[in-house]
């Protein structure tokens, strides 16, 4: 604005002007020559010497300066001095364009050639010796006016005004009232000393025609973002008002752009009218948003696929939808990320290039994409602080030599090594071989770097029940004692009702991913109602199991296990409890079906667990028998964040009656994982003394209804089981309880807390029942 402004000042000269300009250049031209010739003339005589180093100033005869003193020029800069460079007010070219035409028709003077030097010289010498001659010639003239001598002793010359030959120059000026002095007011210009806070409203006019033509909503985000709804109204002065309004403008002119509007203009104003009546300031924001341009060719620039059209089949884009850069950048992320899982480990894409035509607003979006070449799978190399080594990742990988590359089993292998727990960082990328593989392909050999972190951890647990009391489990964990993830783990519980040490050896990832072998040796103490025991355990066991990272569909376990325990029971005989020692010896088996959408906090499908452990107990005499239990859960998703869930257990001890087997190994129900609103093991046949004996079967069941809302969620449930003494379960005098339960929801499972109470309680029974647990009831 200011250069225009003056280039418009400059350009309102007239020709009188041009003519004023070219006769006022030529006076000044005169006077300058006139000046220095008597200068020359009346040049004192250098002082001596010896008085020149004598002498002193003469402070005292020196005038000091005022309005008739004339006042010596400043000397010039000294040679080679570098000057400092002072930015022009206007550009040059500018300036030479507003400089007007000086033409000789304006003043004759102006075509008379210039005098030379020499003659000059010498016209400055011959006056110089006539004066000294006392020859000089009569007193110089100007137009006929003669020009005083210098009076003696006088040093400085006094020019009058010039005379005036143009009578132009000598007109009297217009009058000062004919002037607006007004000083220019600006629109949002801040009146003088206003800088205490200012409240304001914030006005958007003309965005609603984009925003109903978008699937976005633009408002929104522009309210989500803008720096004028941050402020709540409030600013600490105009300057901060102005501030926000400059940030909202970039901000709103982005907005359009990234939905197409390319020819959209934003513009501004503080609207103050209703300031001087005490009403907030509006900060207004005017938008007109052009048309919205659309794609009228899509060229993506690459060499052929196998299959053909892999590209193009996958890119989501079309002619004729509007340019939306969210919609842009996805449909080229999908393209990185398809390619990869194609077999084409190495493609990249290139940078786009969108051409539009102002005149049609449409857009011609042209990408280019380096395929590279097609791979297989080959072997695998390590780097870094290995953890374990190369054929240890190979066996946790999900493919093997000879396999299309594809980038979702790469990205499964870096989980899962992750999941080991040994690594700190590490990362696995492919390395071209140009070994050939067939069919066009290359093998390509998958580098793990790898970074060793610590391998010991500590960690901790605790968990209530009604009926169990308060739990805390510590463990100490060296996880790669015995390389590859051979773990050694000390663990310790300390407990109302329970408290133990064991120690467990455990081969994760033996010779296939997810496989873990485990030797397991622990002493435990319980001490619930329905039995006390002294009990040692040693087992092995071997297991198939799913793992966040992979869920399995079939999964497995086997083992054998030798117990040794000491144990109180009631016994009808002695009409007493006493104390015996048994010695079992069993195998394990456990088959696993799982159909569900997650292992944590599952919505849908269903799950069926079956498990069989024959076993032989020695007390007394030795007593062969069964144990056999089903479970069965399944999950259906009613609404987005609605959930209906439900569980069955069935179980029964065949070939041994119950007084032959010892009490921890019969049937138990009530308690948190069975049935709520009852006490741990509190359901099925009691003694005299009302305290549990367990049964030989045992059948519940439960239904959940839940609810989730972020990361909370509320579960209302009933719970119905019964245990019976005999070996099949009649399904006579079930027990009823309900409740409802609070969950909230982390990366490795929700957190559960249920309150419950019986249905048709009895005397003894609790009326509330607590339970405080990691994980889904079921």
């Amino acid at each position: 604005m200011a250069s225009e402004k003056k280039r418009h000042e400059l350009n309102g000269f007239g020709v009188d002007a041009r003519r004023r300009w070219g006769l006022l250049s030529a006076s000044l031209l005169s006077l300058a020559c006139a000046h220095a010739v008597a200068a020359q003339e009346r040049e004192p005589a250098a002082p001596p010497a010896a008085e020149a180093a004598t002498a002193e100033p003469a402070a005292a005869d020196t005038p000091p300066p005022g309005d008739d003193t004339p006042i010596a020029s400043p000397s010039p800069p000294p040679e080679g001095a570098v000057l400092p460079e002072v930015a022009p007010i206007i550009p040059d070219d500018e300036f030479r364009k507003a400089i007007p035409p000086i033409s000789a028709e304006d003043d004759p003077e102006l075509d008379k050639p210039l005098e030379s030097i020499a003659d000059f010289e010498k016209r400055v010498a011959d006056a110089a010796k006539q004066k000294a001659n006392g020859t000089a010639d009569a007193v110089p003239q100007v137009d006929g006016t003669p020009v005083p001598a210098l009076a003696d002793g006088q040093t400085v010359e006094p020019i009058g005004d010039a005379p005036i030959t143009d009578t132009e120059l000598a007109a009297p000026l217009p009058p000062l009232e004919s002037f607006d002095v007004q000083p220019v007011q600006f629109v949002d210009a801040e009146p003088e000393g206003e800088n205490r806070q200012v409240a304001y409203s914030v006005q958007v006019n003309g965005l609603a025609a984009a925003d109903d033509s978008t699937d976005a909503d633009l408002s929104g985000l522009f309210g989500d973002l803008s720096a004028l709804y941050d402020g709540d109204g409030k600013a600490d002065n105009f300057a901060m008002l102005r501030a926000r309004l400059s940030n909202d403008a970039e901000l709103m002119q982005r907005i359009l752009s990234s939905e197409g509007y390319y020819d959209g203009s934003v513009d501004t104003r503080i609207d103050r009218a209703g300031r001087e009546r005490g009403q907030p300031v509006s900060a207004v924001i005017d938008v007109k948003p052009g048309p919205r341009y659309s794609f009228s060719d899509i060229i993506l620039d690459a060499k052929p696929t196998v299959p053909p059209g892999l590209i193009a089949d996958n890119f989501p884009l079309a002619v004729g939808e509007p340019i939306v850069a969210e919609r842009v950048q996805g449909a080229e992320a999908a393209i990185s990320l398809k390619l990869p899982e194609e077999g084409y480990p190495f493609a990249k894409v290139g940078q786009r290039d969108i051409l539009l035509d102002g005149d049609k607003a449409t857009g011609v979006y042209t990408l280019p994409i380096d395929i590279g070449p097609r791979a297989r799978f080959g072997g695998f190399a390590s780097t870094g602080e290995e953890a374990f080594d190369a054929d240890h990742v190979a066996i946790m990988a999900r493919f093997k030599r000879g396999d299309l590359y594809d980038s979702r089993k790469v990205d499964d292998l870096r989980q899962a090594l992750v999941a080991t727990g040994l690594l700190a960082t590490v990362s696995v990328e492919p390395q071209a071989t140009g070994e050939s593989a067939g069919d066009d392909t290359e093998y390509v050999t998958m580098l793990v770097n790898q970074q060793a972190g610590p391998p010991r951890t500590l960690a901790a647990s605790a968990g209530y029940g009604t009926g169990e009391g308060i739990r805390v489990e510590g463990s100490w964990t060296h996880r790669n004692l015995f390389p590859p993830e051979g773990a050694l783990i000390v663990r310790g519980v300390a407990g109302t009702q329970e408290q133990g040490l064991g120690v467990t050896f455990r081969r994760s990832n033996a010779g296939r991913r997810d496989r873990t072998f485990e030797l397991v040796g622990e002493a435990t103490r319980s001490n619930y109602n329905a039995f006390e025991a002294l009990t040692g355990r040693i087992a092995a066991r071997v297991s198939y199991d799913s793992t966040p990272i992979w869920q399995k569909k079939l999964t497995y376990a086997y083992g054998v296990q030798l117990i040794a325990t000491s144990e109180d029971d009631y016994s009808f005989l002695l009409a007493d409890r006493e104390r015996d020692l048994y010695y079992i010896v069993g195998l394990t088996g456990q088959i696993g079906i799982d159909r569900t959408n997650s292992l944590l906090d599952p919505t849908k499908g269903f799950r069926i667990t079956t498990l069989i452990e024959p076993e032989g107990s020695m007390s007394g005499r030795f007593s062969p028998y069964a144990r056999a239990r089903v479970d069965v859960s399944g999950y259906y998703p009613v609404a987005e964040n609605i959930v209906l869930a439900g569980r069955v257990r069935v179980g029964s001890i065949l070939g041994a009656a119950r007084e032959r087997l010892a009490p921890s190994r019969r049937f138990y129900a009530g308690g948190g994982g069975s049935v709520r609103g009852f006490g741990y093991q509190q359901l099925g046949p009691k003694d005299p003394n009302n305290d549990p004996i367990g049964g030989r079967s045992v059948n519940e069941a439960a239904f959940e209804a839940r609810y989730r809302f972020g990361n909370f969620g509320i579960v209302g449930f009933v719970d119905a089981g019964q245990v019976y003494t005999g070996s099949t379960p009649d399904f006579s005098n079930m027990r009823f309880g309900a409740g409802i339960g609070g969950r909230f929801y982390t990366n490795f499972g929700p957190m559960r807390l249920d309150v419950a109470t019986p249905i048709d309680r009895k005397p003894g029974e609790s009326r509330i029942s607590v339970y405080v647990s990691i994980g889904q009831a079921f």
